[in-house]
Formats: C-alpha cells, sequence, structure tokens
C-alpha cells in the first residue's frame, strides 16, 4: 500500500496527491500534523528516505528559526524537533513499501509508484 503525508495547505504536498490520484494506485493519506509521527516512525521513515534527519526539516518554518536556528544538534535532538513541531518535516512524504521520496518536486514520487 502507498501511502502520502499529506498537508492539504501545501500546494507541492496537493500536487503530489493530485499524481497519486492520476496514478489509479491505492492509497492512503495521512495528515501528519494531525496524527503526528512518533520518534520511532520518524527514525523509520528517515531511514526509508535514505537522508539525515537534517535533511527532513523545513529550515525556513518560523519556529526552526526562532527555536534551533545556528545551533549545534544531534539527530536525536532533530528528530525530537520534528516530533513536537510536525511542522518542520518537509511535504509531501510518499512511501511505497521499503522505498519512500520527498515529492519535491512532485514528480518525483512517479519514481516509486
Amino acid at each position: 500500500m502507498i501511502t502520502i503525508y499529506h498537508n492539504p495547505r501545501c500546494s507541492k504536498s496537493r500536487e503530489g496527491l493530485a499524481l497519486l490520484e492520476e496514478s489509479s494506485k491505492e492509497f492512503e493519506v495521512v495528515r501528519y500534523l494531525e496524527n503526528k509521527f512518533s520518534e520511532a516512525e520518524l527514525k523509520v521513515l528517515i531511514s526509508k528516505l535514505g537522508i539525515e534527519p537534517i535533511d527532513l526539516v523545513r529550515k525556513n518554518e518560523a519556529v526552526w528559526k526562532a527555536e534551533y536556528k545556528g545551533k549545534t544538534l544531534t539527530d536525536k535532538q532533530i528528530i525530537e524537533a520534528m516530533v513536537a513541531n510536525p511542522k518542520l518535516i518537509e511535504r509531501p512524504i510518499v512511501i511505497n513499501k521499503n522505498k519512500a521520496v520527498v515529492g519535491r518536486p512532485p514528480e518525483s514520487i512517479l519514481n516509486i509508484i
């Protein structure tokens, strides 16, 4: 089953969702701002993405600039920041089995579906 972690207020996330809808494949939508990640879930997701935790952070978000920018943080602290402030997580994220991709640009989703 394909899963998209979606924020309906984000244009890129809406574009990613539209690509999935056009694909005619079955998928589920998770609104990650409402159904927050646990630390364990976020670690698994980061592993599937094959990136470092900092690479999943939206560094232009006000909360990042106010509370974290310029600080030396461990991977654990970065993950804790994303769990506490899910707006910090890049979007959309699509998972298909053991593969995952951040849909920026949205067309990158096509690589795993």
